[in-house]
C-alpha cells in the first residue's frame, strides 16, 4: 500500500491562513526565541531569511559550517528594524585565483529592514537586500513575512537572484537593486521560499525550511563548478537550536538531503559593559570641615577625577572651574561636581557656576541656585523641576580669574591597537597587533605637544600589489610593515576666536604616512542641531623607514587638502550625519558622506565618498568610490569604573587613492561631540 505524505508546501499554506485567525496568541516576535542566525548570520532559519530582525542596539557574531561552505559573520542592528549583515564565505578546497592566498574567500555585506512590525492580525514584512554590491556573488532582493502563532513561526517570502530562477550579473562598483530598477524582471525571476520554527521553550527550537536554492545553476559561485553539478537531492532542510546561555546559541542540522551543518553564535547589547560601572563620591575628612570652602572644594574635586580646578565666592555666587579628565558624560562630571557642593553646604552662597574645561579651553556651564540644588538633594525638588530651574550653557564667556591648583602638565596612556588588512592576493587575513601609547605636555591655554609610539610584535602585513599612479595610501603597506611607529611628533594649538567659535591649529609629524601643517574652524548653530566648519591641510610624505626625514622623489611634493564640513546631530535616534566636500589627498574634488549612530557610548560609523577620479591614469582608482566602517568602544566598558578613553578599529581598503585624507588629531567636531545644547539635555539625566 502506498503511504500518501503531504508535502510541507501544501501543508504551510493550509497553515498559514490560520495566522489572520489565531494572532491573539502570546507575541515573543521582538524579543524571542525567534530572532536566531541562519547559516550566513543574518536573522532567518538555515538558507533562508525571515522578516525576523535583531532587537535594536544589539550585535551578534558567529561561524558557520555547512560543506562546502563556511561563514564568518556579524550582525547588528542600529536602528529599530534595521539589521546590517556582515559576513566571509569561505569555499573549501576550491582555491583562489592568486596563487598562495588559500581557499576562495568572499565579503558581502547584507541589509534587511522590517517596514511592517508584526500586529495582532498582520505578519512582519520585511525587505532584504544580499549582497548588492561588489563581486555579487550571493546576490538577492527579497520581500519576507513571518507570523507567529505561538509556539510556532510561520515565514513564507518571495525572492530573485540566489532564491530566484537564476543567477543575478555579478561584479560591479555601485549597489544594483533589480528589484527597483528592473521590477518586472524581479518578479519574473524570483521563487517562493517557507519555513517554520517551533520553540515550546526559550532554550530550543525546531524548524523545517524550503530553500528554492538552484546550486547547480548558480554559476557565480565558485562552488558550483566543483560540488553541484547537478541539483542537489533535497530542498528541504531541518534542524534543532539549542541556547545554553541566554547570550549563545548552538544549531545543528541537515541540509540539501545530504550534509550535516553547524552553527555557533553570540548576541550582545551594545555598549553594556561587561563590569558594572561604579563611582563612589569623595568623602571629606571630618578634620577639614573647618577649613575654608574652596580649599574643600579643590580638594574633594581632584580626588574625584578633576585637574585644573578653580574655585572663588564673589558676590555671593559660587564660581567652580574645572577639567573632565574621567567621567566619559560631561552631565556626569558635573553631577559630580554638584554632589560636592551639596555635601559642603556652602553658606552665603546663593548662586552655582560649574564649568568644564578642555585644556584650559571652557566648553560647559550649568548654572543653578544654591537652594534649588539644596532642596533636590534633601528631596524637596524633583529631579524634573530642578532642571527646569537650571541652565546649561556652551558658549561660556566672562569667567572670573581664579587661582588654578593641581594644573596637568603632562598627560600619558596607551591602549590596545588592532589593524586588519583583508584580501590581499598574498593571503586573506594580514594584521598587526600591540599597543599604541601617548604623551602630552600642555604648555599653555589651548595647546599641547603631542607625541605618539606604536609597538606591533605580532606584525604579517605584507602585500604584491602595487602603489598607483597618485599613490597617497595604496604605498601605505611600506609604512604599516614597520614594527615600531612614530605615529605623531606635533604641537597643537585649540582655542576659542569668539565664544561659539573654535580654531585649530596642528603642525609637525601628523601622522604614520603624513608631515605638515593641518588647520580647521568651527561652529555649532542651533543648539548644536548643525556644526559647521572649515578645514585644510598641506602636507609631505614621510620615509617609510626613517621616523623625522620626508620623501624626496615623491609623485607630488606637497599634497593639499580643502573642505567645507557639516554635521546634522538628530539625538532623537543618537545619529550624526557628516558631510565633507572639497578637494582630497590625490587632488581628486568629491564629497564624504558618513553616518554615525551613538549607543550607550559605542560609535558606529560607516562612510562613503564619492569624487571625481579623472585624475588617476590607473584603472583601479578610476570610478571608484572609497567607503568603510568604523566602531569606536569607550574603555570604560571593561574597567568598572567610569574613563574617557576609547579604542577606534576601522576596516577599509588601503588598496585605493580616491577619496583619502590625513588623520586628524582631535577634529574639532568631535572636540565638540557632546557639549551642545541638544546633547546636554538628552545627556541630563546623567546629572544624577
Amino acid at each position: 500500500m502506498r503511504k500518501f505524505n503531504v508535502p510541507p508546501f501544501i501543508l504551510a499554506l493550509i497553515v498559514l491562513p490560520s495566522i489572520f485567525t489565531f494572532g491573539a496568541f502570546p507575541s515573543f516576535a521582538d524579543d524571542g526565541p525567534f530572532i536566531r542566525p541562519s547559516n550566513r548570520g543574518g536573522s532567518g532559519l538555515m538558507e533562508i531569511p525571515t522578516a525576523r530582525v535583531l532587537r535594536e542596539n544589539t550585535y551578534r557574531l558567529g561561524i558557520g559550517q555547512v560543506s562546502p561552505y563556511r561563514y564568518y559573520y556579524s550582525s547588528v542592528s542600529p536602528l529599530k528594524g534595521l539589521e546590517i549583515d556582515g559576513r566571509i564565505t569561505e569555499i573549501s578546497d576550491v582555491p583562489a585565483l592568486t596563487e598562495g592566498y588559500g581557499d576562495y574567500k568572499d565579503k558581502a555585506v547584507d541589509f534587511k529592514y522590517r517596514f511592517l512590525p508584526e500586529g495582532k492580525y498582520m505578519p512582519a514584512i520585511a525587505l532584504g537586500l544580499m549582497d548588492s554590491h561588489g563581486s555579487r556573488i550571493y546576490p538577492s532582493q527579497y520581500i519576507v513575512a513571518s507570523k507567529q502563532i505561538y509556539p510556532f513561526d510561520f515565514t513564507l517570502g518571495f525572492g530573485n537572484g540566489r532564491f530566484g530562477k537564476s543567477p543575478l550579473a555579478g561584479q560591479t562598483d555601485g549597489f544594483e537593486l533589480e528589484i527597483v530598477t528592473s521590477p518586472r524582471e524581479w518578479l519574473n525571476d524570483s521563487q517562493f521560499f517557507w519555513g517554520i520554527q517551533f520553540a515550546p521553550s526559550e532554550k530550543y527550537a525546531l524548524m523545517v525550511e524550503y530553500s528554492p536554492i538552484k546550486y547547480h545553476e548558480q554559476t557565480n559561485d565558485p562552488a558550483q563548478g566543483k560540488y553541484f553539478s547537478g541539483p542537489v537531492s533535497s530542498k528541504y532542510n531541518v534542524g534543532i537550536r539549542f541556547k545554553p546561555t541566554k547570550w549563545s546559541e548552538i544549531d545543528l542540522s541537515y541540509q540539501r538531503g545530504e550534509k550535516f551543518g553547524v552553527n555557533f553564535s553570540t548576541t550582545f547589547d551594545i555598549g553594556k559593559p561587561l563590569l558594572p560601572i561604579y563611582e563612589q563620591v569623595y568623602q571629606g575628612k571630618t578634620a577639614d570641615a573647618l577649613d575654608p570652602i574652596h580649599e574643600r572644594m579643590i580638594r574633594a574635586l581632584h580626588n574625584s577625577g578633576f585637574s585644573g580646578i578653580g574655585v572663588a565666592i564673589i558676590n555671593e555666587e559660587l564660581w567652580v572651574k574645572a577639567q573632565n579628565d574621567k567621567y566619559f558624560y560631561s552631565t556626569r562630571a558635573i553631577g559630580i561636581v554638584l554632589e560636592l557642593i551639596a555635601g559642603i553646604n556652602p553658606e552665603n552662597v546663593k548662586r552655582i557656576h560649574v564649568i568644564l574645561t578642555e585644556n584650559e579651553i571652557p566648553v560647559v556651564e550649568f548654572t543653578t541656585a544654591t537652594i534649588d540644588l539644596l532642596d533636590f538633594y534633601a528631596e524637596k525638588m524633583t529631579f524634573d523641576e530642578f532642571l527646569r530651574m537650571s541652565d546649561f550653557k556652551t558658549a561660556v564667556r566672562d569667567i572670573p580669574d581664579m587661582e588654578t591648583a593641581f594644573r596637568k602638565s603632562f598627560n600619558y596612556g596607551w591602549k590596545p591597537s588592532l589593524e586588519t588588512f583583508l584580501n590581499d592576493p598574498s593571503g586573506f587575513f594580514r594584521y598587526r597587533l600591540g599597543a599604541s601609547g601617548w604623551v602630552s605636555y600642555y604648555p599653555w591655554q589651548g595647546a599641547s605637544f603631542v607625541t605618539g609610539l606604536a609597538a606591533f610584535p605580532l606584525n604579517n602585513i605584507t602585500t604584491t600589489n602595487e602603489p598607483l599612479s597618485i599613490p597617497v595610501r595604496t604605498d601605505i603597506v611600506e609604512y604599516k610593515k614597520e614594527n615600531i611607529v612614530l605615529e605623531r611628533l606635533m604641537l597643537n594649538q585649540t582655542g576659542q576666536v569668539y565664544p561659539g567659535i573654535l580654531a585649530k591649529v596642528s603642525g609637525g609629524i601628523l601622522e604614520a604616512q603624513y608631515a605638515g601643517v593641518d588647520m580647521e574652524v568651527a561652529m555649532p548653530v542651533l543648539d548644536g542641531r548643525i556644526l559647521l566648519g572649515l578645514s585644510g591641510s598641506a602636507v609631505k610624505k614621510r620615509e617609510p623607514d626613517n621616523p623625522v626625514k620626508l620623501k624626496t622623489d615623491d609623485v607630488k611634493d606637497v599634497y593639499t587638502t580643502a573642505f567645507i564640513n557639516m554635521r546634522l546631530n538628530i539625538p532623537e535616534q543618537e545619529l550624526a550625519l557628516d558631510v565633507k566636500a572639497g578637494r582630497f589627498l590625490a587632488g581628486d574634488n568629491g564629497v564624504r558622506f558618513t553616518v554615525s549612530k551613538f549607543i550607550n557610548g559605542v560609535v558606529l560609523r560607516t562612510w562613503y565618498t564619492y569624487t571625481d577620479t579623472s585624475v588617476f591614469e590607473d584603472d583601479f582608482n578610476r570610478d571608484y568610490h572609497d567607503k568603510g566602517i568604523a566602531v569606536i568602544i569607550p574603555i570604560r566598558l571593561f574597567k568598572g569604573t567610569d574613563s574617557r578613553t576609547t579604542y577606534s578599529y576601522f576596516l577599509s581598503p588601503w588598496t585605493r587613492d580616491t577619496g583619502q585624507d590625513i588623520e586628524h588629531y582631535r577634529n574639532l567636531f568631535d572636540f565638540i561631540g557632546r557639549n551642545t545644547k541638544i546633547f546636554l539635555d538628552k545627556d541630563d539625566e546623567m546629572l544624577y
